[in-house]
């Protein structure tokens, strides 16, 4: 999945001019926390965050700070540089660096102008797609070695018994380092017939759990 496919195209932009109270009135007409600051050529030249207004905005109790505050210009609060990310950057990528910088938005730009923005509840949402936990269905946890041909092989399981694949992911096996847990969402409303037949393989099962398992 690719940033184009996730991020939003219709972007709220601010000028380096623009005073805190427009700013402030535009992220709250469009419940938003993010607007990144454009210059004449649809250059990102800076972010301002609703935090960032927050923190500017004077105190209620003086009517001439406030107004005089409120003047202000945005650029003497933007951040700058910002980081930024591209249309055909992947989905995994970009999720890596919202973790690593602890970002909570990014600005997408192509030939250098800002063409949409991707946030944390965009990320989150592509999550959902890409799991497939959006749609009904039900979910299997089948630890396997970790060696290269275990996935076609665990496949042939849903094969023969019709069951179409929705999603399938991995994890490592903390507790064993040459073992890792195949995340499995299949669609069909009976899973047992399938579950049993990993129970008679050499794979076992994590989910759907059952308690008489630690009895076996």
């Amino acid at each position: 999945m690719l940033v184009k496919d996730i991020m939003k195209t219709d972007v709220v932009t601010i000028t380096p001019d623009t005073s805190v109270s427009d700013t402030l009135q535009l992220l709250q007409k469009h419940s938003i926390r993010h607007i990144p600051v454009i210059n004449q050529d649809q250059h990102v030249i800076g972010i301002v965050s609703d935090r960032d207004v927050r923190d500017a905005s004077p105190s209620i109790l003086d009517d001439e700070i406030k107004k005089e505050v409120l003047s202000r210009s945005i650029q003497d609060i933007m951040s700058t540089p910002v980081i930024t990310t591209h249309p055909y950057d992947f989905f995994e990528e970009v999720a890596y660096t919202f973790y690593q910088k602890e970002f909570a938005c990014l600005p997408v730009v192509k030939n250098h102008q800002l063409v949409g923005m991707i946030t944390e509840k965009d990320m989150l949402y592509a999550f959902i797609q890409l799991t497939g936990t959006h749609s009904p269905n039900t979910q299997l946890e089948i630890k396997v070695s970790d060696q290269i041909g275990v996935l076609s092989d665990v496949c042939q399981y849903f094969t023969k018994r019709n069951i179409k694949i929705i999603s399938v992911y991995s994890y490592p096996d903390t507790a064993a380092p040459n073992y890792k847990v195949l995340v499995f969402r299949i669609q069909t409303m009976n899973p047992m017939p399938v579950v049993k037949d990993f129970q008679q393989s050499e794979y076992q099962i994590l989910y759907p759990y059952r308690e008489d398992q630690d009895e076996i």
